[in-house]
């Protein structure tokens, strides 16, 4: 597989995200390829420092930046010779020879969406990509979808991201039958926007021909108590929710383990080692990345604080998302979908 980097996106780049790419190597096969866009006079200088001379690793030189509080769009317009822009196009190159099949960045995740939505093009029948992220919980891990791609969708949206984010549960996570609940302020009918009660309408009303075991309406509380398995949302609320759980991880934990020293010096380093080994499991850094699903390919766009075992995880993990067959799995449901006369409103 060749698998593009971008070592110039993030709040941490270049060092952390080269050090996480090039810690990948160890575990790439020998025909893999690892392809990093970013400023060759920098990335030819780490190599040579580390006395790295694999010819797996391909530069590609990148001279401009796109920053995490630009505008994607114009970002994206205006600046050709970025990282992304070029990743993105490799990606989106007709034909399988010389194309990436894999890109992953940190950077401007409104760049990401942008620039792969444009080159790389959308499979048969998305409206819009959205980003599916999983969170850990302690009945298992979930799917929230979407999470930053499209913070105004319209309900066709939200309708294949229920789809998408369903295919991808099953294929990639290997859920069995998962459920699939929007997040509302309440569960019960007449609560929500008149886009989420339009969404609750055709999901109620299609399941057979959606194919999706759509439960309905659930509360933020519920994504963390085992009612569902897939949560769908816009990409506003999704983040919002993305973020909290981090947040607020973290926080509980760190409580934790400080009342733990405190309770009894001698035992405390004990117990805290337990707790920061089951935060690891609940660590976004783990977990690398999240797929931009409905792309024509395998996007990941990862945490704008990646780490470099953030980035090595992301590079590995992508791996397993076009073993698994979502994207093939998504055009397969959708043709259905579209045969059974399950719509929304129209793209836009």
């Amino acid at each position: 597989m060749r698998i593009a980097v971008d070592v110039m996106g993030g709040d941490h780049a270049p060092d952390a995200i080269l050090d996480g790419a090039l810690a990948s190597l160890d575990n790439l096969n020998e025909q893999d390829e690892l392809i990093l866009f970013g400023r060759n006079d920098l990335i030819t200088d780490v190599l040579t420092s580390r006395g790295i001379d694999d010819p797996r690793v391909i530069v590609e030189h990148a001279p401009e930046v796109i920053g995490m509080d630009e505008s994607p769009v114009d970002a994206v317009r205006s600046k050709p010779n970025s990282s992304v822009v070029r990743m993105m196009q490799l990606a989106g190159r007709q034909g399988t020879e010389n194309r990436a099949d894999i890109v992953i960045s940190a950077g401007n995740t409104g760049a990401c969406v942008s620039a792969a939505t444009m080159y790389m093009k959308r499979l048969p029948g998305v409206h819009r990509p959205g980003v599916a992220v999983i969170i850990p919980t302690y009945h298992g891990p979930i799917v929230v979808c979407d999470v930053g791609a499209n913070p105004e969708p319209r309900p066709s949206h939200l309708v294949q991201y229920g789809l998408m984010a369903e295919v991808y549960a099953r294929k990639f996570l290997g859920m069995d039958n998962p459920r699939v609940a929007q997040i509302n302020i309440g569960s019960e009918e007449a609560k929500g926007t008149m886009m989420i009660k339009e969404v609750r309408k055709i999901l109620r009303n299609n399941p057979a021909a959606a194919d999706i075991n759509y439960i309905g309406y659930v509360e933020g509380r519920d994504l963390v108590e085992g009612v569902a398995d897939v949560f769908i949302c816009d990409g506003f609320v999704g983040n919002v929710v993305l973020k909290l759980a981090e947040g607020l991880a973290k926080s509980v934990f760190r409580a934790i383990e400080r009342e733990i020293r405190r309770s009894d010096p001698e035992l405390g380093p004990r117990f805290a080692s337990v707790v920061r080994s089951i935060y690891a499991n609940h660590d976004y850094h783990e977990f690398g990345g999240a797929p931009l699903l409905g792309v024509n390919g395998c996007c990941i766009i990862a945490h704008g604080s990646s780490e470099a075992r953030t980035i090595t995880n992301a590079i590995l993990k992508s791996r397993d998302f076009i073993s698994s067959g979502v994207n093939e799995a998504i055009v397969e449901r959708l043709a259905a979908m579209k045969r059974s006369g399950v719509t929304a409103d129209q793209p836009q």
